[in-house]
């Protein structure tokens, strides 16, 4: 019997049959030999096919090939990956200029993850009715600079509904990513997208600005229009996985198509004579902020390790 794994919960995965029925699973124990470093071998968005016992509940025993996931370094386990989840048609990145802060360092590692994988992505700025003239001004700025390189940039307030039609047409016949940093508001824009679902929201902590983890492991949800929403716990880094440092400008649109003019075929664009790459920073014809990010990958690499504070 073949499925679509809707949700996991760390050990157990439950199942949606092609009849309907959910049928919670565990891995067959073959998975675990099959040299996939990832701490999780199954995701969210997977097709499977299950052996149901006299139980009632199921085995994994096959997965379907992927169409693309979205990975990125375990958090604990840094020769480990763990997929957020598999065969997406989009993500939609949750982004707060404050409470709390989404770091232009994690966008960007997040948008060259979903590159390395070919999953587009759009980035949703919400909490936008919180914000003074100065952060607003700052939005403005962000949007400008990621629409410029080719990512839709939506404006939203999940709490008062600003936008809110706008990404439910984005959603449309569409199998989606949500993800962010805890506190984003990705949970309060879910109830406001199905408001039946009443996913648990929580309040920012004030004295740290940082959000606290309502969800704790990932889940699907269908949306009208025939598409499907999955929802992942928030996340503070994102760690890259399995980027050579000649592939990590590959995934910085704007710094592979200036690289083409580089004196060297195998510039890494640090400290090379004729790059065009630095050239293009040095002029504000690349921004600054994704040059660092792009460094800060290939820092992150040579240190080999994955430093959690971003």
């Amino acid at each position: 019997m073949r499925g679509l794994v809707i949700k996991n919960t760390g050990s157990w995965y439950q199942v949606k049959t092609k009849d309907n029925r959910l049928v919670e699973c565990k891995i067959k124990g073959t998975f675990r030999l099959k040299g996939i470093r990832s701490t999780n071998p199954i995701a969210v968005g997977d097709n499977v096919k299950i052996i149901i016992n006299q139980e009632g509940t199921g085995l994994i025993s096959e997965i379907d090939d992927r169409k693309n996931y979205i990975v990125r370094r375990s958090s604990n386990l840094s020769k480990q990956s763990h997929i957020l989840a598999a065969n997406l048609d989009q993500c939609l990145v949750v982004v707060t200029i404050n409470y709390p802060e989404t770091s232009t360092i994690f966008i960007d590692r997040f948008l060259a993850s979903a590159e390395a994988y070919r999953v587009p992505v759009k980035l949703l700025f919400n909490k936008i009715d919180a914000y003074n003239e100065d952060e607003l001004r700052y939005l403005e700025a962000l949007i400008t600079l990621y629409t410029q390189i080719g990512y839709p940039c939506l404006k939203i307030s999940a709490k008062n509904g600003n936008g809110l039609e706008e990404v439910k047409k984005v959603l449309e016949g569409k199998i989606t990513l949500f993800s962010g940093h805890s506190g984003v508001g990705k949970s309060t824009l879910i109830n406001a997208i199905l408001p039946n679902q009443t996913i648990k929201t929580a309040e920012i902590s004030s004295y740290h600005n940082k959000g606290m983890h309502t969800t704790t492991f990932s889940e699907m949800f269908p949306v009208p229009g025939d598409g499907y929403i999955i929802d992942t716990p928030g996340i503070k880094g994102f760690g890259t996985f399995d980027m050579e440092d000649g592939e990590v400008s590959h995934y910085f649109k704007e710094i592979f198509a200036m690289s083409a003019n580089c004196k060297y075929n195998n510039c890494t664009h640090r400290h090379e004579p004729g790059c065009a790459v630095r050239t293009a920073v040095e002029s504000h014809l690349i921004s600054e902020s994704r040059y660092t990010s792009y460094l800060n990958i290939l820092e992150d690499k040579e240190e080999g390790k994955y430093r959690a504070a971003y």
